[in-house]
């Protein structure tokens, strides 16, 4: 809430410093062609930079949330589905429902352990302790894998948030530093002699604070999105865990 607050004021102050400007006698443009045909070689290159950062960090947000939306989506239909097939016993049916829905993170995950359990049960030499072993392994292996893809691209979209602000910050530096060098050639005082200096430093850490503060906001709700799903695998493999168990203890008898 600060940042926003903070680029809030900044962007609000521009036109301000652009009239003021003009009532000292001298011309600032305030629309965005009109500053950028002002700024020097430096803060443009800090302005792209911070474009190139913006439209990662939302191709990053687009692709995140069609991801997690599709697995949240095709979860809820496979969750019944499979429970239904396990019930009656009938596994290879449940493999064909989780293979149905391919980007569901639940599916991928029951998909592991039913395969690795019916493998094993299929085997003639296969010792009924290692079968549960082996099933909660691969369960184990599939989860760490479904939890780097669902994490995919959020390590970017961190680096964006952290370090956008500062990439704004050095333009705005060399914005300051710009000002003292058109005081030094003009050998003037007045805001007119600062002017071009002073936009480039205001626009340069609006910027920064505009690309860093969604991408922040967002690396925080898609991680606890991701966390979510962590427990539903988690949650799902017990339960799995516990099919296999009572399944065992039937054959037994």
């Amino acid at each position: 809430m600060f940042a926003t607050h903070v680029a809030g004021v900044i962007l609000s102050h521009v036109p301000a410093a652009a009239a003021w400007v003009v009532q000292e006698g001298g011309t600032l443009a305030t629309d965005p062609l009109g500053l950028w045909k002002a700024m020097g070689w430096v803060a443009r290159t800090v302005v792209v930079i911070l474009f190139i950062m913006s439209g990662w960090s939302i191709g990053v947000m687009i692709d995140r949330w069609l991801a997690y939306s599709a697995a949240r989506k095709q979860s809820r239909a496979f969750a019944p589905a499979v429970a239904g097939a396990l019930r009656d016993g009938r596994i290879d049916e449940a493999i064909k429902v989780a293979e149905r829905n391919k980007k569901s993170h639940l599916a991928k995950v029951v998909t592991a352990g039913l395969m690795e359990f019916k493998a094993h049960q299929d085997s003639p030499g296969a010792i009924p302790g290692e079968t549960i072993e082996a099933s909660k392994r691969a369960l184990e292996r599939t989860e760490a894998i479904v939890h780097a893809e669902l994490k995919r691209g959020l390590g970017g979209l961190a680096t964006i948030g952290s370090t956008a602000p500062f990439v704004g910050l050095f333009g705005t530096v060399m914005g300051i530093l710009n000002a003292f060098i058109g005081i030094n050639n003009s050998k003037a005082t007045g805001l007119a002699a600062v002017a071009g200096g002073i936009a480039e430093a205001l626009v340069t850490t609006a910027i920064g604070l505009l690309v860093a503060i969604p991408a922040v906001m967002m690396f925080n709700y898609l991680t606890g999105r991701v966390e979510a799903f962590d427990v539903e695998m988690d949650n799902s493999s017990s339960e799995l865990i516990d099919y296999f168990l009572k399944k065992r203890g039937d054959v037994r008898r």
